[in-house]
């Protein structure tokens, strides 16, 4: 591997197409003000750099980024990548990840409006994520140990699997499909209106109205907070620990609590023949 090391560059694309390189101790920035300064590289690594320039690593493979930081300046950093691994890092400009294919990231700070959409293969673990559109339209995503706030998330995602993580989030899983959660907190409101295949497995639910609408919906030995006018129009199996402060018109399926402060069958549009129980009765 070549080695490039302890050097400034702002030009722009100042390491273009370069490969079989190290490039450690870097700095990316400068009057210049240069884009795409690692664009189309192949087998690179970059350790111990910061970014303050835009559109840094697009079009590279097999790439490996560690123990750096990109800035707010960093608008767009990885796009049309594959093949990457992300650790150590710290990313705060916008729209940070897209259209990327095989990507790990590791023990990273995330700070990054529309982060992970139009991805592929992407696995996340042990990291902390703030996003307010996150891996919309994305497929093939594992998630472990993940902190994440962020409003609008996983928007017609496919095939997203979340285990030991807390989402405090709104709108999650809007139209998305096949979906499985274990072991997690999510907070937010209106959850998952509109999926196919969601799963959730030992879960803590908080907010209002959620899961409405859904086909092929399964919770099992969930909690629910907060949680009134769940599961309008949906065909759900629910087994649930405690409370549901209210459930509405839901379209088929089995719905079991310990209790259920309220059950709300009145202006329906379709026939809703779920059955629903109660434990204590």
């Amino acid at each position: 591997m070549n080695i490039i090391e302890n050097t400034t560059y702002d030009n722009e694309r100042a390491l273009y197409n370069i490969r079989d390189t190290i490039v450690t101790g870097c700095t990316f920035a400068g009057p210049a003000d240069g884009e795409s300064v690692l664009k189309e590289t192949r087998n690179i690594i970059i350790d111990d750099c910061s970014f303050s320039l835009r559109y840094p690593i697009w079009h590279a493979k097999k790439y490996e980024l560690r123990n750096s930081q990109l800035d707010e300046k960093t608008r767009a950093a990885l796009w049309y990548s594959d093949d990457g691994i992300i650790e150590n890092t710290e990313i705060k400009g916008v729209k940070a990840l897209r259209e990327c294919h095989n990507t790990l990231v590791r023990n990273c700070r995330i700070d990054s409006v529309e982060f992970g959409w139009k991805t592929d293969n992407t696995k996340i673990t042990d990291s902390s994520i703030v996003s307010e559109y996150i891996f919309l339209d994305a497929k093939n995503i594992e998630i472990d140990k993940l902190d994440f706030k962020g409003k609008y998330s996983f928007q017609y995602t496919e095939n997203l699997v979340i285990k030991d993580s807390f989402l405090d989030t709104k709108d999650a899983f809007w139209h998305s499909r096949n979906v499985t959660v274990y072991d997690s907190v999510v907070k937010g409101e209106y959850l998952a209106w509109f999926s196919e295949g969601l799963t959730l497995i030992r879960c803590r639910i908080i907010g209002t109205q959620p899961l409405c609408y859904c086909k092929d919906l399964k919770l099992i030995d969930c909690e629910m907070t907060d949680c009134d006018l769940s599961f309008e129009y949906s065909d759900v199996e629910a087994e649930i620990k405690g409370h549901i402060d209210s459930v509405k018109n839901p379209r088929s399926g089995n719905i079991t609590a310990d209790s259920i402060g309220e059950i709300i069958y009145e202006d329906s549009i379709m026939d809703s023949n779920a059955v629903i129980s109660t434990r204590d009765r």
